[in-house]
């Protein structure tokens, strides 16, 4: 029953729009298969990082460190807008996006070790569900290959929508309103993450 409960959790915490899968489906829908596939690599092995961190305590240092914890949100909100204004320009002729340069295996990588929803999101998975009490080096390692069994295909789910778009070869102007919908989402949702933890 607990297992039950915690792959229910672990699919519906997920499939939910955060950084991670809007930044996929974003970059699969402007950039391409092979842009989508280098920036899902970074963000896997950014994920599986994140996992470790929190299960090493790293997230009980957020929470004694404030400054630390500022400094992190401050990095991450820069990082986010930067990622946002990418996918929000990309059909666009700015030169400063530089649309031909899409974040690659660095850019997923640098986005989950500032995603704050990676750190809560794994800190609530590890600190729930005792799916194996008395044996927390099995327990974790349990965790983490659901985690990951799930993980992959809802990513592989969010690139398969952007790259649907990118070959409809859709007007600028409508790919235009897209990017910018995507990117506006993906700020939402890091407003409403550091809004829930304010209030928390």
């Amino acid at each position: 029953m607990i297992l039950t409960s915690f792959i229910a959790a672990v699919f519906f915490a997920l499939i939910t729009p955060g950084p991670g899968v809007l930044s996929t489906a974003g970059i699969g829908a402007n950039f391409g298969l092979q842009a989508g596939l280098r920036f899902l690599l970074g963000l896997f092995a950014g994920n599986a990082a994140v996992f470790v961190l929190v299960a090493c305590g790293m997230f009980s240092l957020l929470e004694a460190i404030p400054t630390f914890r500022l400094v992190l949100a401050v990095v991450s909100l820069l990082y986010l807008l930067y990622l946002a204004t990418k996918i929000a320009f990309a059909g666009s002729k700015l030169a400063f996006i530089n649309p031909d340069n899409p974040p690659g295996i660095w850019g997923g990588l640098m986005l989950q070790f500032i995603n704050p929803k990676a750190y809560a999101v794994h800190s609530f998975f590890l600190s729930n569900f005792a799916v194996m009490p008395g044996s927390p080096i099995i327990e974790v390692s349990v965790k983490f290959l659901i985690i990951n069994l799930l993980w992959i295909p809802i990513h592989f789910l969010w690139l398969g929508m952007g790259l649907h778009m990118h070959r409809l070869e859709l007007a600028p102007s409508l790919q235009r309103r897209i990017n910018v919908a995507m990117a506006f989402a993906m700020l939402l949702v890091i407003a409403l993450a550091a809004f829930v933890a304010q209030a928390g």
